[in-house]
């Protein structure tokens, strides 16, 4: 989403590239949009954060989002695991405050190193670099010390100081909900500088598929190569958008040895980015990752929570995850279902015991409907109670042949697949709703059998999903061929 804003007003000519403009702190200039009708204000939504760590210098650039206070402040939402963040931490340390820029509108290849979850302390400006094939032009700032993209159509010049904080939020993001106000740190501008006849830049995130989806499966498609530079039997690497990339990661793997691909998924939730991953779906090198039903049918196949569930409880998770009720701590889990040469603890019950999806809804009065994929996960549109439901469904002998049940609320459309992952891996916290036709404790080893559970109702305590108003839907609707014209 781009915009050509700003008049001649107020304007101090100057000589360089997006310097030509230099201006006193004024937000109101630009058209900063309230993109949902619950945030708590507007947001600038692709700034390019410019920070350089306090010791080291060396320099992160991340997008996040910036909630416009007033005309010359905002909040920073620096999530965990977030590069700027680490500096902002460094410098308070050091009890110092951190110097900054936010650039807005640059070129394609430093917007998409922006975006990209490279390894700590690797330039994203440089990662551009290579991506275009030659340098980024670099500009000390007009009131700051630092070096600013020379390009860029607007920077924000500024300090973000230690120890204060302010409440920013509720934003809807691109889980599909609002996440929750909460204090972060503060951005005070210091200088605007912008080109001539600049274009803004924007984007808005929500219910997968929105913009943010062609952004990040370019850079997984540009960066996924790299995951076999830390783990050789890697093949293939892909987070699904429909579950908010870090819900959902599917890992293919040559297995040389029994269970290296539990080995591998243990050190990826140890990697960076990769750390906020809550499901990790492990398949045998060969197996399409970004193909769901392929995924489904070797999970169908290979998987025995038996020997192939590993649930990682009380460990950090990403900001935006709100499942767990407790901010920035929640559950992972692991579904190993690369091939094996062993049988399943269980035998998979003849066709003739099998209920049928049209049976199922006469099961319970709270189903309102149900769908099976690749005859392998179960997912029940539940009216209320889903976890009461999952629990009975899944010790149903007629059920077993299945190996995952979920149940979601009544806003999920569970027969379009984009909005049942979504349905189903943005609700849930793996610790608290994940049940198995079997769970006993042998000594203090968890021993799990049968069915997997997934309760991902919408429950008391979430934020609510995103829901545009019907007045709007209407407009943009009745105006769809004049936005291309």
């Amino acid at each position: 989403m781009f915009g050509r804003i700003l008049g001649a007003r107020g304007r101090r000519v100057v000589a360089a590239e997006s310097q030509q403009v230099v201006l006193e702190p004024n937000l109101d200039l630009l058209p900063v949009q309230t993109c949902w009708p619950g945030d708590g204000g507007r947001f600038l939504t692709l700034g390019q954060v410019f920070t350089y760590d306090p010791v080291t210098a060396r320099r992160n650039v991340g997008i996040y989002r910036i909630h416009v206070y007033d005309q010359a402040t905002t909040g920073m939402h620096w999530q965990i695991q977030k590069g700027g963040g680490f500096h902002y931490h460094q410098a308070e340390q050091l009890g110092q405050d951190l110097e900054l820029a936010v650039a807005l509108g640059t070129e394609p290849a430093l917007l998409l190193a922006s975006v990209a979850a490279l390894p700590e302390g690797m330039d994203e400006v440089a990662f551009a670099a290579f991506l275009r094939g030659g340098p980024i032009g670099m500009t000390k700032g007009k009131r700051i010390s630092i070096q600013v993209p020379a390009q860029a159509e607007f920077v924000l010049e500024g300090v973000v100081p230690q120890k204060e904080r302010r409440k920013e939020g509720p934003f809807g993001d691109h889980f599909g909900h609002y996440s929750h106000s909460a204090p972060f740190p503060v951005f005070h501008i210091k200088a605007m500088t912008h080109r001539r006849n600049p274009v803004y830049p924007a984007t808005v995130v929500g219910i997968p598929p929105m913009e943010d989806k062609f952004l990040g499966d370019a850079t997984q498609q540009i960066l996924g190569p790299l995951a076999r530079v830390l783990h050789s039997e890697i093949r293939d690497v892909w987070a699904y958008y429909e579950g908010g990339f870090h819900n959902l990661l599917v890992v293919s793997v040559n297995s040389r040895y029994k269970k290296e691909a539990m080995k591998t998924a243990l050190g990826l939730l140890g990697s960076g980015q990769l750390s906020l991953t809550k499901c990790m779906i492990l398949v045998s090198a060969g197996v399409d990752v970004r193909n769901w039903s392929a995924v489904l049918g070797e999970i169908r196949d290979q998987f025995d929570p038996y020997y192939d569930f590993v649930l990682l409880p009380k460990v950090p998770m990403d900001t935006l995850d709100f499942t767990s009720y407790n901010a920035e701590l929640g559950s992972r889990m692991i579904l190993d279902a690369t091939r094996k040469e062993r049988a399943l603890s269980a035998p998979k019950p003849k066709s003739a015991g099998r209920a049928r999806v049209s049976e199922i809804r006469a099961l319970d009065r709270r189903i309102l409907d149900a769908h099976v994929a690749d005859n392998c996960i179960l997912t029940v549109k539940v009216s209320e109670k889903g976890r009461a439901v999952v629990e009975k469904l899944v010790k149903r002998k007629d059920l077993q042949h299945l190996k995952i049940i979920a149940a979601v609320s009544d806003d999920v459309d569970i027969r379009d697949r984009e909005n049942s992952i979504w349905g189903v891996f943005t609700r849930f916290d793996c610790e608290r709703d994940v049940v198995f036709t079997e769970q006993i404790l042998q000594g203090i080893a968890p021993i799990y059998k049968g069915v997997m559970g997934i309760d991902s109702t919408w429950k008391k305590g979430y934020p609510e999903p995103l829901r545009m108003p019907e007045e709007v839907v209407k407009k943009v609707d009745s105006r769809w061929n004049e936005y291309w014209s």
